[in-house]
């Protein structure tokens, strides 16, 4: 395994549409792995093939004891609005207001090849919705209002979260 490099705004690749995996090879279980550790290691709850350079519709996501990795994710229902203060890997330095469902259901396929569907609501429906954007060439900032810096405090405040929901779903 190995950490990616985060794609930064301003990467075109952050901005294209991901192609669907046509099969599960060791390559695409390698990929999952690294964006695991790398993810992990940014203290992130999602993150996107995109965003670690690969133009393929994966995403992996990590709430408190579950650990999602979704191969070819569809949105299958969505409902309710919530506004989210949302930030990204991907985005240095901004956060802003984002309008996202409350709960959704998504249907994916695992690195065996099964299909399955999770049903997310509040936090995770945003996270969801987050990841699932990065695979259409979407940002957060491309549907935000109220875009602002992240002063020191936030930032500290964001990474104490993200560390408490790894601690959360490593014990």
């Amino acid at each position: 395994m190995g950490l990616k490099q985060i794609r930064i705004q301003g990467d075109s690749i952050l901005t294209k549409r991901a192609k669907p995996v046509k099969e599960i090879t060791p390559d695409i279980l390698t990929l999952l792995d690294d964006m695991k550790e790398t993810m992990e290691k940014t203290d992130g709850v999602g993150i996107a093939a995109p965003q670690v350079g690969m133009l393929k519709r994966i995403a992996v996501i990590a709430h408190e004891d579950e650990f999602y990795e979704l191969i070819n994710p569809e949105i299958t229902e969505a409902s309710g609005s919530q506004i989210c203060n949302e930030a990204c890997l991907s985005v240095n330095g901004l956060c802003g207001d984002v309008d996202r469902p409350t709960t959704l259901k998504v249907r994916a396929t695992n690195r065996n090849g099964e299909e399955f569907t999770v049903e997310a609501t509040d936090f995770m429906a945003s996270v969801f919705s987050h990841e699932l954007d990065h695979l259409d060439g979407v940002l957060f900032i491309d549907k935000a209002t109220d875009i602002k810096p992240i002063d020191d405090e936030e930032r500290e405040n964001r990474r104490r979260t993200r560390r408490r929901r790894n601690r959360q779903r490593h014990n």
